[in-house]
Parts: structure tokens; C-alpha cells; sequence
């Protein structure tokens, strides 16, 4: 079992796949990675060595910003972008897409489930 930043790895999942469950490591970033630390990309978790999972974690210590310090920049970033009034803090703000999609239609996610309001003016009239 191994875990690295405060996350348990599935044992069952090759370690290229294992350590994108770490907020901050996508499918590249976790290849860098491995050829950093000589590992095979296909090995599973639970095949890892203590001495393996060691480092990894080092490496990952040392070049990347993960987990709750990431998490931490990302709300910093919005709340500036909120406090400084600009559009992309509005959209924030208001709860809708940020980068320029359109809301007319889509946006369901970011917005909510459609508030219905025939029915309700049909439930008033009857």
C-alpha cells in the first residue's frame, strides 16, 4: 500500500494511472516522473519497493506543487481575481462559466438545475 502526500495509492492500478489520484499530477506529469525515478510506468502499486515509493515521493517533494498548497493557490487566484472586480471575477462571483461559453442553453453544471417556472404559473391559474 503505498501512499504519497497524504493519499493512498489503489494497489491494483499501474503506478502511471495511481499517482494522477494526487491533485497536481495529470498522465504527463506522472510519466516525468517515473523516467525521473527509473521506474517501470507499468509496474502496479502493490509490485512497488518501499525504496520505489521513497523516491517518488521525493521527487515529488522537490519539483511539485501538490494537494492542499495547489488547492490553496488555485481559491487564492479566484478570490484576487473576485476582489479586483475584473469579468473573470464576476463570472466567479455569480457562479457562471468563466471563459466565455454561452449560457442561453448550456451552462447546466455551472448554473444549476432550471428552475421551472410554467409549472408553476399553471399550478396559480387552476
Amino acid at each position: 500500500m503505498a501512499r504519497i502526500a497524504g493519499i493512498t495509492l489503489p494497489a491494483e492500478k499501474r503506478i502511471e494511472v495511481g499517482l494522477t489520484y494526487i491533485y497536481g499530477i495529470g498522465r504527463s506529469k506522472s510519466n516525468q516522473i517515473l523516467a525521473e525515478a527509473k521506474i517501470d510506468k507499468n509496474k502496479k502499486v502493490k509490485a512497488l519497493s518501499e525504496d520505489e515509493v521513497n523516491k517518488i515521493r521525493q521527487i515529488i517533494e522537490k519539483g511539485e506543487k501538490i494537494e492542499g498548497d495547489l488547492r490553496k493557490e488555485v481559491a487564492m487566484n479566484i478570490k484576487r481575481l473576485i476582489e479586483i472586480g475584473c469579468y473573470r471575477g464576476q463570472r466567479h462571483k455569480r457562479k457562471l462559466p468563466a471563459r466565455g461559453q454561452r449560457t442561453k442553453t448550456n451552462a447546466r453544471t455551472r448554473k444549476g438545475p432550471r428552475g421551472h417556472t410554467i409549472k408553476k404559473i399553471k399550478e396559480k391559474s387552476a
